[in-house]
């Protein structure tokens, strides 16, 4: 595949796939697209984070099992695996990353900076992940591990200082 095309928010609005791939069009951000993906489920967790623990994992299911196919087929359809415009795996990795995490302001931006530390570093196995898969699951499956090292730094914090 070649570089990544840049394609326009008409184009997003043309294929609804494409406009849920890019977060309602924040994936066109010319800088930080990934970023600007997190900043998108940050209003979504706070929200869904006071439903009961079902509701949240029905969300969590939907978002995760949707996301090979919307973003496999709208890399496949740019000719880009994994175009930095496709935002949906973060969403994703973030809302897993937020698990059983109650709403506060210290827990928001600790998530948000490990999730963003884990995505962009890639630390062991999650750059392994995104080297060796391939398709919608290989764009899902490095940010998924994103998030659930998010989870466990969270996690752990919550129990030691909790």
């Amino acid at each position: 595949m070649s570089a990544a095309p840049r394609p326009s928010y008409r184009d997003l609005l043309r294929r609804p796939h494409w406009w849920l791939a890019f977060g309602g069009g924040v994936g066109l951000a010319p800088r930080a697209p990934g970023t600007a993906g997190t900043l998108v489920a940050v209003p979504l967790w706070w929200w869904a984070a006071a439903w009961p623990p079902w509701a949240y994992g029905l969300l969590l299911v939907g978002v995760i099992g949707a996301g090979p196919w919307l973003c496999g087929r709208t890399a496949a359809e740019l000719g880009c695996h994994d175009h930095p415009g496709i935002v949906w795996d973060e969403i994703a990795g973030f809302l897993l990353a937020m698990t059983a995490v109650a709403p506060s302001w210290t827990a928001l931006l600790a998530g948000f900076a490990s999730f963003r530390f884990f995505d962009a570093v890639k630390p062991w196995p999650i750059r392994w992940l995104d080297r060796r898969l391939g398709g919608g699951w290989g764009i899902m499956a490095d940010d998924l591990a994103a998030g659930l090292a998010t989870a466990a730094v969270l996690h752990l914090a919550a129990s030691l200082w909790g």
